[in-house]
């Protein structure tokens, strides 16, 4: 029963999400006075459809996906109110709607993750723990962290990660905001830790954890609704670089396992899986990869500066190519976590 649950729950999960992102597609679409032939939830063969005024709604077979067939967005047409007839910046609108929707409803869930929470932990120094050798490199109570190795610090959650990215003897650099100022801190020191034959830092400070206002509700949700996205970047930049292989990568069978193991942690853990998630769509979309949103936003750009568009032509083979690409990418990602199942 609770595998059954938690399958529904990746479905709705996932089903929310592409609807979310195509709506903004949509609605964008038709705001800028473009054509739209279909809205279709699902990919394959088509299960339900309903003409409303020019627009057929669809369902179809997988759950993987769904898309808005916009005219002329494929292939020519002399309609007036083709995508291809439109100015770049609206095109440009209605391509990166999609992912601006996924991020909104990132926020929104962030929202709903921060109001339900009594106290938020800031980045602010409350204390030093006995013998802290953070507090003799000059940390004081009340400094605000703000940079770690030249990253900056959005949230609890962005430090807490900043930290563990660092080398257990690896070199700390900070910068606290103190007294409205921001201050230098190189080098702060740290004891190491050992256990189970494994080096750890002990900075020795405690975080500040605040009542929930206004405030707080504000700068919680959109720290840690950023902290999300770079995350993803993060990731993204570790698979780029090979400090983490194509085989750790999960299709959605690793995400239906996510999402069981974060059912047992309670509403929270599962809402915050589905910000992470929908966040993650939208950065991913964004990327310049033939068949995503990125994609067709550098091919809208190279029209702008060319003052002349990519031959449809040229765009269709790489768009399938890239297409053909991903779709290899998720069954090899699918397989793999099949066969981690077992």
């Amino acid at each position: 029963m609770s595998t059954v649950i938690t399958i529904l729950l990746t479905i709705l999960i996932f089903g929310i999400i592409i609807f979310i992102h195509e709506l903004g597609h949509f609605l964008v679409a038709k705001a800028c006075g473009i054509r739209v032939n279909e809205f279709s939830m699902g990919m394959g063969p088509t299960l339900l459809k309903r003409q409303k005024g020019e627009t057929q709604y669809s369902l179809r077979a997988f759950p993987i996906g769904g898309f808005v067939a916009m005219e002329g967005e494929e292939e020519d047409s002399e309609d007036e109110r083709a995508f291809n007839k439109k100015p770049v910046i609206k095109r440009v609108a209605v391509v990166l709607a999609g992912a601006i929707m996924n991020f909104i409803l990132g926020v929104l869930l962030m929202a709903i993750i921060t109001g339900a929470q009594g106290q938020i932990a800031t980045t602010r120094v409350s204390g030093f723990q006995e013998g802290s050798l953070a507090q003799q490199s000059g940390l004081q109570i009340g400094d605000e962290i703000v940079k770690v190795n030249g990253h900056g610090i959005v949230s609890n959650a962005d430090l807490r990660f900043q930290l563990s990215r660092i080398g257990a003897e690896e070199p700390i650099n900070m910068v606290v905001k103190r007294d409205g100022q921001k201050v230098k801190l190189d080098n702060v020191e740290y004891e190491i830790v050992e256990q189970n034959g494994q080096k750890s830092r002990k900075l020795g400070i405690d975080i500040a954890v605040e009542d929930l206002g206004p405030g707080n509700f504000i700068s919680s949700t959109i720290g840690n609704s950023v902290f999300y996205g770079k995350l993803v970047w993060a990731s993204l930049g570790d698979l780029v670089t090979g400090k983490v292989s194509v085989s750790e990568l999960s299709g959605p069978v690793g995400v239906a396992q996510a999402v069981g193991q974060a059912q047992s942690y309670g509403l929270l853990s599962v809402l915050s899986l589905f910000a992470f998630i929908t966040i993650n769509v939208g950065v991913f979309n964004l990327l310049p990869f033939p068949a995503l949103d990125g994609g067709q936003f550098v091919f809208l750009m190279i029209e702008a500066i060319r003052r002349k568009p990519v031959k449809q032509e040229i765009k269709g083979y790489i768009t399938f190519a890239g297409f053909a690409l991903l779709m290899l990418l998720m069954v090899f990602v699918t397989v793999k976590d099949i066969f981690r199942l077992f």
